[in-house]
């Protein structure tokens, strides 16, 4: 298939768009580049995609309509899995604009690209963060997700309500997947797995959050491809049981779903920095810090939805991927 990957550039993108190029598929990677984080680790990124003959790249910002009205003009893609999006929960509380244009007015273009040239299939990026203000455990794609604690979460539930729209209105089929804390080899920067493993390295503390006491669903980069890839590769269908009278939020009578991809095994932070440490051989010095405005104590990730429709659970264990990590880690930097 000829397949768009936006974000191409970033996390997710670049090991999604190696294991596409790896199975035969041929990808045109979408990225603007920007500097949120060290653009060098995108461009070495990029550089590696280009190793592969069926790699093509298009530099474009996601709020150029012109520019991506033409990228799929040109192309005629099968299928478009979406990740390209501005990130980070603390960033939007200062770079709200950064969001819209990006997030919204971007995923606009998308979707619009999607329809008038008529995609097979859109498979896009939400986020655990649109659970928000939910305290119900583990998160459920069945439950209502209308108290966000962040215009990032805003911005991600927006996205899901634009493509059900699409999809019910111009029977575009799209699956949305609800990403929980993903980490692993060539990983964010602005993660906290990344930070604090520079920060040990550096004999540097590390900010630890509402004083430690915090989970996450930690879910490794290869779990997550794996679930994304085999979403991609089934076309969202109707829910011939959906109701109006008791409405679903995680199906629809239109083409559309959502997932959640998350380990389904929440891991206390103190325990997530004891395995780094472990693997660093050094205790990291630590400042014990408040919550953040708009984070959450905790994420866990129902994946029943995404084990019933496409036969796969995350379940790498925090220790092994930690250590994936670090072996990447030391081999990039040379630390």
């Amino acid at each position: 298939m000829k397949i768009l990957v936006t974000g191409a550039a970033g996390f997710i993108g670049f090991h999604l768009s190696r294991r596409l190029l790896d199975r035969g598929d041929e990808v045109v990677g979408l990225d603007n580049v920007n500097d949120y984080y060290d653009p060098q680790l995108k461009e070495a990124r990029l550089e590696l995609l280009g190793d592969h003959d069926g790699f093509s790249f298009e530099r474009i910002d996601l709020a150029d309509n012109d520019a991506i009205e033409a990228c799929f003009e040109d192309h005629q893609f099968d299928r478009v899995v979406h990740l390209a999006a501005q990130a980070g929960v603390r960033y939007s509380l200062t770079n709200p604009h950064a969001y819209i244009d990006s997030n919204v007015v971007g995923f606009t273009n998308i979707l619009e690209g999607c329809r008038h040239q008529e995609v097979d299939h859109l498979v896009y990026a939400s986020s655990s963060s649109v659970y928000g203000a939910n305290t119900s455990l583990p998160f459920s794609i069945h439950d209502n997700i209308d108290h966000p604690v962040s215009l990032y979460a805003a911005t991600k539930k927006s996205n899901e309500l634009m493509a059900h729209t699409y999809s019910s209105l111009y029977g575009l089929p799209t699956r949305g997947l609800r990403f929980f804390t993903v980490y692993g080899p060539w990983g964010r920067p602005d993660m906290a797995l990344f930070l604090f493993t520079e920060a040990i390295l550096k004999d540097e503390p590390i900010d630890v959050f509402n004083h430690g006491d915090m989970r996450r669903d930690f879910t490794y980069i290869d779990d997550i491809i794996e679930g994304v890839v085999r979403v991609t590769d089934h076309i969202a269908e109707p829910n011939p049981e959906w109701s109006g009278d008791d409405p679903d939020p995680g199906t629809s009578y239109a083409p559309y779903r959502i997932y959640n991809i998350g380990n389904n095994n929440p891991v206390e932070l103190m325990d997530m920095i004891a395995a780094l440490e472990e693997c660093l051989g050094k205790e990291a010095e630590k400042n014990f810090m408040p919550m953040q405005p708009g984070d959450v104590k905790e994420t866990y990730a129902d994946v029943r939805d995404l084990i019933d429709d496409v036969d796969f659970q995350p379940a790498t264990s925090i220790e092994a991927g930690i250590a994936s990590f670090v072996g990447w880690y030391r081999e990039y930097y040379g630390k």
